[in-house]
């Protein structure tokens, strides 16, 4: 039961901090995209504008972008998708380690299950099948860690479905903003 109500404690905190993280406004702050297009259109874009664009997820993609605004297409693309790859990277952190427990739990109450079945069989090789308590001890230690990892399970494979999708949502709608800013940066570089 301890590896078990250790996995629920650590679920619990990777829930509460991947949900804490994962906030919109924090990964993608509403008017970011169209305030940087606008320092793009209106030759505006600073330095300090693109030290700002680092304090959230979409910013450090866009800023990849226009970083290297002057060279080809393909290479403002190429350091728009080094980024993006390391930012969905920090997206997905602890998400692998909430799997694994949604994973390990059940295998953890079935290991309780053994163990109590073991112990019912222990006590009957040694008392005999006369002694209906000692034998509904056992069962009842098994069935209890099944249900607990269970219990653990479920919820957090529920999470962790979530939270993954809301991760390539984002990943997704990073893209599609990137996309736009590189049309932006084309079009400034055909009109000056």
């Amino acid at each position: 039961m301890f590896p078990i109500l250790l996995c629920s404690v650590l679920a619990l905190a990777i829930v509460a901090e991947r949900s804490w993280t994962l906030r919109r406004g924090q990964i993608m702050p509403s008017d970011l995209l169209a305030r940087t297009r606008g320092l793009v259109t209106e030759n505006q874009l600073t330095e300090n504008h693109l030290r700002q664009l680092h304090s959230s997820p979409l910013g450090k993609v866009l800023a990849a972008g226009l970083v290297h605004r002057m060279q080809p297409r393909e290479a403002i693309k190429d350091a728009i998708e080094d980024v993006g790859s390391h930012v969905a990277h920090q997206l997905e952190r602890y998400l692998t380690a909430l799997g694994t427990i949604a994973n390990i739990t059940p295998l953890l109450g079935l290991l309780g299950t053994v163990m109590g079945m073991i112990s019912v069989f222990a006590t009957i090789s040694s008392t005999g099948v006369g002694d209906a308590q000692a034998l509904a001890g056992g069962i009842s230690q098994a069935l209890i860690t099944t249900a607990a990892g269970l219990c653990v399970a479920i919820p957090s494979l529920v999470a962790h479905r979530y939270l993954r999708g809301r991760v390539l949502g984002y990943v997704v709608e990073m893209e599609q903003a990137a996309l736009k800013l590189i049309d932006t940066i084309e079009l400034q570089k055909k009109k000056g």
